[in-house]
């Protein structure tokens, strides 16, 4: 152990020379059929890295343009519904004022019609009730006439008075 120890510590100039060949050999068939591949595999992840890197910065810039753009999609959207509201709104306003225009349109029809058929019905009754009151007036003065002129016989007198004033009347 202690000659092991002492040549760890201290070792032979021919350990030191043939080491350092050994490494020289073993960097130029490294350099010579290593290198270059291993160079290369690291040169491609490094791409590989950065495309990576670009890519997912492309991905989240086209991101944020799709979330503007489905924000503006909804703002108007949100806009043509409430246009689309007020203009239904504004329709059954219309359609309740004509509605009520036009009923009240058809109820002073309905009145101005009652009112004329109880006016016809009134001339009507009126009618009636002069006609009725003629007839009644035209009998009972024949039956006081018819009573008056049986009783004094001024039946002729009367004849002779309507002759005269027909004979007048004509001319």
């Amino acid at each position: 152990m202690v000659l092991l120890a002492n040549s760890l510590t201290s070792p032979a100039i021919g350990l030191v020379f043939w080491t350092t060949i050994i490494f020289i050999m073993f960097f130029l068939i490294l350099k010579r059929f290593a290198w270059k591949p291993i160079l290369s595999a690291v040169k491609a992840r490094d791409e590989m890295i950065k495309g990576s890197l670009a890519s997912a910065e492309n991905a989240r810039k086209e991101m944020l343009k799709l979330q503007s753009d489905n924000e503006a999609i909804l703002r108007k959207a949100r806009e043509e519904r409430e246009n689309i509201l007020k203009e239904a709104r504004d329709v059954r306003d219309r359609l309740i004022a004509e509605a009520r225009g036009k009923a009240t349109e058809e109820a002073q029809k309905v009145v101005e019609k009652a009112r004329v058929g109880i006016e016809r019905e009134k001339a009507a009754a009126i009618a009636g009730i002069r006609e009725q009151v003629a007839i009644l007036s035209v009998e009972i003065a024949s039956k006081i006439l018819g009573e008056k002129l049986q009783q004094t016989g001024e039946q002729g007198k009367l004849i002779d008075n309507y002759l005269k004033d027909m004979d007048l009347n004509k001319n």
